[in-house]
């Protein structure tokens, strides 16, 4: 077995001081929740993410189940101090998105986060470039642009890492219309020790198919569905998950990786092929959707029934951050649906 290079174990030492009790393996790309004004609503966000915390240990806010691609920089900000405020009393782990369609913007959006945290009083001290312990870093897309060459796709990425700042991967074709090739992967991860996890959303998972190396990489699946055959812990290539349904089933989904973890595959398969089948049922039923996009439509559609249990049907569906709402034929097709699969809660956790 060869040694690990000198970057990995660099990286290795920098997720051990990120993450001091382990990487936690689900991650959440958490809502963002409106009030009736289309104000971001502070008191649902904060009953949201503590009854997430007991499974969902790791948020990525924004992502884009968050509006991240649709909000400006001061909503953003107003979320972040609405988000961050939580994340530091329940003790979770936040990578802050900067999605953006360009590597010039996302490099902007990071710089003035900093100084904006760097502004706060709960910083834990270490010099440039500190962070609040519960800052894990931040996300970053590749440029938008279809006909991007691998080579400028790679300068603009490291652009960005060569600051320094512990830095995730999101590969998110639906949206910049290309894909990070696995040898340009691996050749940020051989370079920068602060590309500390990689996102893939594609489903395709090119990257982690592909046998290129990203030493100590922490790998997550963003993709939906058939969950249990990509973990490690069943043989499969990636480390953990961070997905957008996490913002209903992270229960079911921390108990996934749980059952994997103790050698219950067939619990695992029984529970994942229920989800799975939910989960595709309620995407298909927010397709047409004319606001908003299907990540955020279809775990608000489904978040709703987890707030207010099975009253949620009588009551207002979840605003948009268009303005609209979701329409009330979406919310009682959502319903019926997690009725179907046996997985409407009895109770929501506003009651």
């Amino acid at each position: 077995m060869s040694r690990p290079t000198q970057t990995a174990v660099e990286r290795r030492k920098l997720l051990a001081r990120l993450f001091p009790g382990g990487i936690p393996k689900l991650w959440c790309p958490l809502i963002t929740h409106y009030d009736r004004d289309g104000a971001l609503d502070a008191p649902r966000m904060a009953a949201h993410l503590k009854h997430l915390s007991p499974h969902v240990q790791g948020f990525l806010i924004p992502g884009s189940t968050g509006d991240g691609w649709e909000l400006d920089d001061d909503e953003t900000r107003r979320l972040l101090t609405i988000a961050l405020e939580q994340i530091a009393r329940l003790n979770l782990h936040v990578l802050i998105g900067a999605l953006r369609t360009g590597a010039d913007a996302a490099d902007r959006v990071i710089g003035d986060t900093v100084n904006w945290l760097q502004s706060r009083t709960d910083i834990v001290q270490g010099g440039k470039g500190s962070l609040p312990s519960y800052v894990s870093g931040f996300t970053i897309c590749p440029p938008r642009g279809k006909e991007l060459s691998q080579d400028n796709m790679g300068e603009a990425l490291a652009s960005i890492l060569r600051h320094g700042l512990p830095t995730a991967l999101y590969q998110l074709p639906q949206i910049t219309l290309n894909e990070v090739h696995p040898e340009l992967a691996a050749s940020l991860a051989r370079e920068f020790p602060n590309f500390i996890l990689f996102k893939d959303t594609s489903g395709a998972d090119h990257v982690v198919l592909s046998g290129q190396k990203l030493e100590n990489v922490f790998l997550v699946r963003g993709a939906e569905g058939d969950y249990v055959r990509w973990l490690k812990s069943a043989k499969g290539p990636y480390d953990g998950f961070l997905l957008s349904t996490a913002n209903c089933f992270g229960r079911e989904l921390h108990q996934i990786i749980d059952q994997l973890a103790t050698r219950r595959a067939t619990s695992a398969r029984e529970l994942s092929e229920r989800l799975t089948a939910c989960i595709n049922e309620v995407f298909g039923i927010v397709t047409g959707c004319p606001d908003g996009n299907p990540f955020a439509n279809a775990n608000k559609a489904m978040d709703h029934f987890f707030a207010y249990g099975p009253r949620g049907v009588d009551a207002p569906p979840p605003r948009l951050h268009a303005g609209s709402s979701l329409p009330v034929e979406v919310m009682r097709a959502t319903a019926e649906a997690l009725l179907r699969h046996g997985l409407m809660p009895e109770k929501g956790y506003l009651e």
